[in-house]
């Protein structure tokens, strides 16, 4: 077997899978992607391999809802982590270009907190998950590359773990995991493993493609549902408008605290317990014992859920201008009720100066913070005429390296057919 760029573009198989993955004219640079990729995989393993691909995720409405038991609108997008990958005995060895090989031995399905942080972690956990659930695992190579693009919280941590669940599950199990149990595996990896306590939602998104409409009332089981983005003349545009997050920790952490300070007063864990008519009685009250913005963001909380449902539903029957006013007022709520565009007292608000730049260029029609906020990305959907336009003005202020357009990606990690 030998892969080629011109083979690839001449390749029917290759042109459809191109197509449903990455959209529209964009063969001629995946072909010689995944060509690098298999003459790299090939020098070490041979050409006995199969290619698979696991992209990554954006935040489309529910901004700090799934922490409160919420619900959120999240999806797979255009840019992923793909893998050249070969049967191995015994081992996981996983070299993605540009950092360290990964190595794993599948027989020790212990954690280690060494590995805390380390994507050994997060293989470990993702073998112990199908283990301990009666599914069957086994070795491989694999050579990776991404652009997942970093430091714009689309993340790459589970796409990665999304396609260790993947080739695990074409390569000895038939390829009959379904979604949900990927999606878990791969949450245990990067919670228990790896170390990074987090909810359903990234590596939900990516395992199932399109946009995911997450309830999180139960967080063991959250309902999930799967919608294809039907908007084929809207554009996405993620913007990492900058900032530092590493101060942050403390702003990000407020506002579950507070939001759990207004569920306390109720008696409750979270504010999905609390009725929202018993919340609105007693604002009066809750002054005495929690601060205003606690209660505002509590404001956010409920009508965040209720616009998610909308958003939801706009989706599934196509209408835009409903889907568009949902996302507008998300933003809106975010800036000025949960507070997260820029942190307390701050003078730098890159966040804020992004939304308001978007506002001012033709063809936006809706904009808003992408993920926790405080610093870093806003999300933009822009009519597809005036995408190359977008781009070009926001680059102008934050650099072509932190601009990048994407589309839906309605197949969920997958393998690649060639």
């Amino acid at each position: 077997m030998g892969i080629t760029a011109k083979d690839l573009l001449e390749n029917k198989k290759f042109l459809a899978s191109t197509k449903l993955l990455y959209g529209d004219n964009k063969e001629e640079y995946q072909a010689k992607r995944y060509e690098n990729l298999y003459n790299i995989h090939k020098k070490t393993y041979g050409d006995n391999c199969t290619f698979f691909s696991s992209s990554g995720r954006i935040e489309v409405c529910g901004n700090h809802t799934d922490h409160n038991n919420g619900k959120v609108l999240c999806a797979s997008i255009s840019v992923d982590t793909i893998a050249c990958v070969t049967p191995l005995e015994g081992k996981i060895i996983i070299a993605s270009i540009g950092y360290p090989v990964v190595e794993v031995d599948i027989s020790d399905l212990n954690v280690h907190k060494e590995e805390f942080g380390k994507s050994e972690g997060l293989v470990r956990g993702v073998l112990a998950y199908y283990k301990q659930n009666g599914y069957k695992i086994g070795g491989f190579a694999a050579t990776t590359t991404s652009d997942v693009f970093k430091g714009a919280g689309v993340s790459s941590s589970a796409s990665f773990e999304l396609l260790v669940a993947e080739i695990l599950n074409v390569m000895f199990n038939d390829g009959k995991i379904d979604v949900i149990t990927k999606a878990k595996a791969a949450h245990m990896g990067e919670s228990d493993y790896f170390g990074k306590p987090c909810g359903l939602l990234d590596q939900s998104a990516i395992s199932i493609g399109g946009v995911s409409y997450i309830d999180f009332k139960s967080t063991k089981d959250p309902k999930v549902e799967k919608i294809d983005w039907p908007f084929n003349d809207l554009a996405i545009v993620i913007t990492n408008t900058g900032g530092d997050h590493c101060n942050l920790t403390g702003e990000y952490a407020a506002i579950r605290e507070e939001m759990e300070a207004v569920a306390k007063f109720f008696h409750k864990k979270v504010l999905r317990k609390v009725k929202e008519e018993e919340f609105y009685e007693n604002i009066s009250k809750l002054r005495e014992v929690v601060s205003d913005r606690a209660i505002e963001r509590a404001i956010h909380y409920f009508n965040e859920n209720r616009r998610v449902d909308i958003a939801k539903k706009a989706l599934q029957k196509g209408q835009e201008k409903k889907f568009i006013d949902m996302i507008n007022q998300s933003g809106i709520s975010s800036l000025t009720m949960l507070q997260n565009c820029f942190p307390n007292g701050a003078v730098a608000q890159p966040i804020p100066l992004g939304i308001a730049l978007s506002k001012q260029i033709k063809g936006v029609k809706a904009v808003r913070v992408h993920g926790g906020g405080f610093a870093g990305t806003i999300i933009a959907y822009v009519e597809k005429s005036e995408v190359k336009n977008y781009v070009k003005e926001m680059s102008k202020v934050f650099g072509d390296e932190n601009v990048f357009h994407i589309e839906v990606r309605n197949i969920g990690a997958c393998k690649v057919e060639l």
